[in-house]
């Protein structure tokens, strides 16, 4: 299985400075949540490593090479994407859309097997929406093209999964739904980094989580290790209990006691 490493990776858009020397990886087998306030870089660091904009500094590995070396067709069939907002402005079915994730691996001509339709079909079924297979994503809502989309990145079947806030149109059964197939894909091998605001779910599923503040890592580890109220107040701004649940997950309490903030969030 693959991994992904960011090394001492910068990003500056104009003359501000979005990641500052940012170290990484998303190691086979598990689950890496990042988290931070809006604005601090998360969906900047996911585009950095699709390839989709060049660092300022730093590099970006998979499996020990510079992403810039590799083909596209080798980082779409190494690395598979949520993004934050998908679009998809044509009259696709849902299958169609699962499909979609089929793309990297498919001959000269283009066309879908028996193979890749089963394995298209598999994967709505992995998310709950098989029942919508025929139906077009304009006719869905907002949760439901979502899942089309995650069904979509499985149908892929890359080890690396990246996944920006993949449960943030869906309801509460439906996130569990989502990050319980989630955790099956690390059990499987795959890499998978997940950004997401919802700590207190998402600390169930991680295997480690990353706080992003002020475009740095400000802090890195297990959830008992990160989920803590200083490491929280220096990423959100905010004061924090930590309590537990029956299985000893740790839940983030936020106290309403926001600490000053001279400069609001700007924009990914």
């Amino acid at each position: 299985m693959s991994r992904l490493a960011l090394e001492g990776v910068s990003f500056s858009r104009g003359a501000r400075a979005v990641l500052r020397g940012v170290d990484l990886r998303v190691e086979p087998g598990e689950v890496l949540v990042l988290a931070g306030r809006n604005g601090v870089g998360k969906t900047t660091l996911v585009r950095l490593a699709t390839r989709l904009i060049p660092p300022s500094e730093g590099r970006i590995l998979l499996d020990g090479r510079p992403l810039p070396q590799l083909r596209r067709r080798e980082i779409a069939r190494a690395i598979a994407v949520v993004p934050q907002e998908t679009r998809i402005p044509f009259p696709f079915s849902v299958t169609e859309v699962a499909l979609m994730g089929r793309a990297p691996h498919l001959g000269p001509l283009g066309f879908e097997s028996r193979a890749d339709a089963e394995r298209a079909a598999r994967a709505l079924e992995q998310v709950g929406i098989a029942e919508l297979a025929d139906r077009s994503v304009l006719d869905l809502s907002g949760g439901e093209q979502q899942l089309a989309v995650i069904a979509r990145a499985i149908c892929q079947d890359a080890p690396i999964l990246l996944l920006d806030e993949p449960t943030a149109h869906l309801d509460v059964g439906r996130r569990i739904a989502v990050l319980d197939r989630v955790r099956a894909l690390a059990e499987e091998g795959r890499a998978v980094l997940v950004v997401s605001h919802d700590l207190g779910l998402t600390a169930r599923y991680a295997d480690r989580v990353a706080l992003l503040a002020d475009g740095r890592v400000a802090a890195q580890g297990s959830p008992d290790e990160v989920l803590r109220p200083e490491p929280l107040r220096q990423a959100f701004g905010v004061e924090a209990e930590i309590l537990r649940t029956s299985e000893g997950a740790p839940v983030v309490v936020p106290l309403g006691r926001g600490v000053a903030n001279s400069q609001g969030p700007s924009p990914e």
